[in-house]
């Protein structure tokens, strides 16, 4: 073998990847020729196999689209949303408003489906040590609160009484289990919170839609932190769909509030430097 050899060989194994396969007039994902997979398969489907490395059921991926459709937009309110539309009107093109938002997808905001998905597998693993449900659902929701404050992610929210969207999902989750796509295991676990939090608050505090697509990742065997990844793919439709409806519109540094409203100034009273002939 050459010197030359020797560093092609070193830079084919520092790049090595198993998704896909590139050379001239050939691209193989996970081993497909792409022309088989454009126009036989879906964009979730696409997705799974990335991810996965194998084509979803079309149970599985008919339950990945609804929480990816489900999950797409809530609102120029929200901080993602929102930020694409002032990064457009600073001036910034597409692609530079959907990062700018995409970033602010962390843990406190976008953050939540994710550590949804970590509490069920914590409340999974006290039930592996044979503790039962509603055992393994309270030890580990007071672990949990004890190690990070008394908010639990997905559940109640802010601005709706009931999430419109969660309750749709779980349903498509029973059918899942009950047609054997899905084992069900994490929408007990989910359920079983739901009826924690009622006890101990007095009244109900239904999933919302990040503990309901944490119940999807989690049955469909998404790590954590896919769960996140995959809820960012969803959410950069609306960052996508907003930024480019404010392109339209004649706005300029738009700010995070109308102009005509006030903000309320806390600091020091008017004061003058002592060197200042005053």
């Amino acid at each position: 073998m050459t010197h030359t050899d020797d560093f092609g060989s070193l830079a084919a194994d520092y790049w090595r990847t198993s998704i896909v396969d590139i050379h001239p007039g050939s691209i193989r994902v996970r081993g497909y020729p792409i022309q088989e997979l454009i126009g036989a398969i879906s964009f979730p489907q696409m997705i799974w196999l990335m991810l996965r490395g194998e084509l979803p059921s079309p149970g599985q991926a008919r339950l990945l689209e609804a929480a990816l459709v489900a999950s797409v937009d809530h609102g120029p309110h929200a901080p993602s949303i929102a930020i694409s539309r002032m990064a457009v009107s600073c001036g910034l093109p597409l692609n530079g408003a959907m990062a700018s938002a995409l970033n602010t997808l962390d843990d406190v905001h976008g953050g939540a489906g994710q550590q949804a998905v970590e509490l069920f597998h914590a409340i999974e693993r006290e039930q592996a040590q044979g503790a039962t449900l509603e055992a393994a659902v309270e030890q580990s929701i007071d672990a949990f609160i004890a190690e990070n404050g008394k908010y639990l992610p997905g559940f109640g929210h802010r601005f709706h009484p009931v999430d419109p969207r969660a309750g749709r999902l779980l349903a498509m989750v029973d059918e899942a289990a009950a047609e054997r796509v899905v084992p069900g295991h994490y929408a007990a676990i989910a359920r079983g919170i739901e009826a924690l939090l009622k006890t101990r608050k007095g009244r109900s505090i239904p999933m919302n839609i990040d503990g309901a697509t944490a119940v999807i990742y989690a049955e469909l065997g998404f790590e954590p932190e896919l769960a996140r990844g995959v809820f960012c793919l969803s959410r950069a439709v609306g960052i996508l769909s907003h930024a480019w409806e404010q392109k339209g519109r004649a706005e300029r540094n738009k700010g995070p509030m109308p102009r005509q409203m006030p903000y309320r100034y806390t600091g020091k009273a008017e004061r003058h430097y002592p060197g200042d002939d005053q």
